[in-house]
C-alpha cells in the first residue's frame, strides 16, 4: 500500500466510529444520501467531542439552536478564522500536538493551529485520495520540482510551505527548486533562479511539477518575455497545482484563464494538467480543481454561503462568506469554519465534469483587514522585483 494511503486510527474509536468511517472513504468525492447521513453523524460525534474538551466550543456549542429541517441534520456553531489569530483553544492534551502550524508570514496577526497525529494524517490522506484519483501519485517517475514557496529555514512553520513540501512526496524527487530562497532570517524572490531552472528542466526528461503562488508563477512567466526568452516545452506529464491566490498583489492579477493561457503557451504545459486549489491552515480540507476546473467539495467536508448581513445560508449563486465544514479535526474545534472569502456555491451537474458534488467560486476577500496571510505576506517580496 501506498504509505500516503495507509490506515489512521482516530484518538478514540468508541467516541468517534463514524469520523473514522467517513474519513476512511476512498472515493473522494462520493455523493448521496448514504454519505449524507454518515456525514451528519461524524459531525455529531466531533461537536460532542470537542464541547466535552474546549470550554469555549461548549458555551458556543450550547448556544447555538439546533438543527431545524430547512438546515443540515447537525449543528454548526459558526467560528470565524480570524478566531484563531487571536485565540489558542486545544481540544487535546498539549502533549499530543505533533505540528503547529501558522498561516501568516514573521509579522502580523497568524492563526495558530495545532494539529495531533489523526488531524495531520486524515488530511494528508485526503490529499493523497484525490491525487491518487487524478492519476498524480507516480512513485516510479522521477519529477524536478519548482516550488513557489518557502524554502525550508529551521523556524518555519507555515502552513503553505508544509503543504507544497508534502506535495514532493508523490513523485520522487530528481531536483527541487523554490522560488523563495532562504536569506537568513528571510526570504527573498528569485525569478531568474526560477527561469534557469524552467531552463533546465526543458533539457531533462523528467516531467515537471510547478507547485506554489500562482503569482509568483505570472512574475517568473512576464519575466522571460520581458527578457525576449523563447516559449519553453517542459516534458509531458509535467504538473501545475497552484495555490495560495493574489491576495496583496491584486493591481497585478490577472484572470485564471488567462493565466493558465500564458502556462501553456510558454511552458507547453495543457490546460488539464494546470489546476488550482483553495485551503487555509484553519480548514485543511482540500479544494482541487476539477479538469473543468470547478472546486468541488469532497466527501469529507460539505460547503454553505452565508449571508454578509444575516449569516444565513444562501441559495446556489448568491455570494456571501465561504462556510467551510468538516468533522475530521480532533485538535482544535475547528470543524465548522467561516473563512473572510466570498463565493458563491453551484450543484455539481452545472459544472459538467463526471463528478457531483457541490463546487464553489472564490470571489475575493470580504472587506479590508490588517491581517496579513502567507500570500499577502509573499506578495510584499515580489514589490519591486516585476
Amino acid at each position: 500500500m501506498n504509505p500516503h494511503l495507509a490506515p489512521v486510527a482516530v484518538p478514540d474509536p468508541a467516541l468517534l466510529p463514524h469520523v473514522q468511517q467517513l474519513c476512511d472513504l476512498t472515493d473522494p468525492y462520493a455523493f448521496g444520501p448514504a454519505e449524507d447521513e454518515l456525514f451528519a453523524a461524524a459531525m455529531a460525534e466531533t461537536n460532542a467531542w470537542h464541547a466535552e474538551r474546549s470550554p469555549f466550543f461548549r458555551s458556543l456549542y450550547e448556544a447555538t439552536p439546533a438543527a431545524t429541517p430547512e438546515a443540515p441534520p447537525y449543528r454548526t456553531p459558526l467560528v470565524h478564522a480570524n478566531f484563531f489569530k487571536r485565540h489558542e483553544v486545544l481540544s487535546v492534551p498539549r502533549e499530543d500536538v505533533e505540528l503547529h502550524l501558522t498561516s501568516s508570514g514573521t509579522t502580523g496577526q497568524k492563526s495558530q493551529m495545532f494539529f495531533d497525529h489523526w488531524t495531520i494524517r486524515s488530511a494528508q490522506r485526503m490529499v493523497a485520495r484525490i491525487f491518487e484519483r487524478n492519476g498524480w501519485i507516480t512513485p516510479h517517475q522521477d519529477v524536478n520540482y519548482l516550488l513557489y514557496s518557502y524554502e525550508p529555514a529551521p523556524s518555519l512553520n507555515l502552513g503553505t510551505a508544509f503543504t507544497d513540501n508534502y506535495l514532493c512526496d508523490f513523485a520522487p524527487a530528481r531536483s527541487v527548486e523554490y522560488a523563495l530562497r532562504n536569506t537568513g532570517g528571510d526570504h527573498e524572490f528569485d525569478p531568474f533562479g526560477c527561469i534557469a531552472a524552467l531552463r533546465r528542466f526543458e533539457r531533462d526528461d523528467a516531467p515537471v511539477r510547478i507547485l506554489g503562488f500562482p503569482a509568483f508563477l505570472f512574475f517568473t512567466l512576464e519575466r522571460m518575455r520581458a527578457m525576449g526568452l523563447p516559449p519553453l516545452r517542459l516534458p509531458e506529464g509535467s504538473l501545475v497545482v497552484l495555490g495560495g491566490g493574489w491576495k496583496g498583489h491584486s493591481d497585478r492579477r490577472i484572470e485564471k484563464e488567462e493565466l493558465y493561457a500564458r502556462v501553456t503557451e510558454q511552458l507547453g504545459i495543457p490546460g488539464e494538467r494546470i489546476r488550482d486549489t483553495f485551503g487555509s491552515v484553519e480548514h485543511c480540507i482540500p479544494y482541487i480543481e476539477c479538469d473543468h476546473h470547478r472546486l468541488h467539495a469532497p466527501v469529507w467536508s460539505r460547503v454553505t454561503i452565508r449571508s454578509t448581513r444575516t449569516l444565513e445560508a444562501l441559495p446556489y449563486g448568491e455570494r456571501g462568506y465561504l462556510h467551510l465544514v468538516s468533522p475530521y479535526i480532533t485538535s482544535v474545534p475547528a470543524q465548522s469554519v467561516v473563512m473572510g472569502d466570498l463565493a458563491s456555491l453551484q450543484p455539481g451537474d452545472a459544472c459538467g465534469c463526471e463528478l457531483r458534488t457541490p463546487w464553489f467560486t472564490v470571489h475575493g476577500r470580504a472587506g479590508v483587514s490588517r491581517n496579513r496571510s502567507c500570500a499577502v505576506a509573499a506578495a510584499e517580496l515580489m514589490k519591486g522585483m516585476a
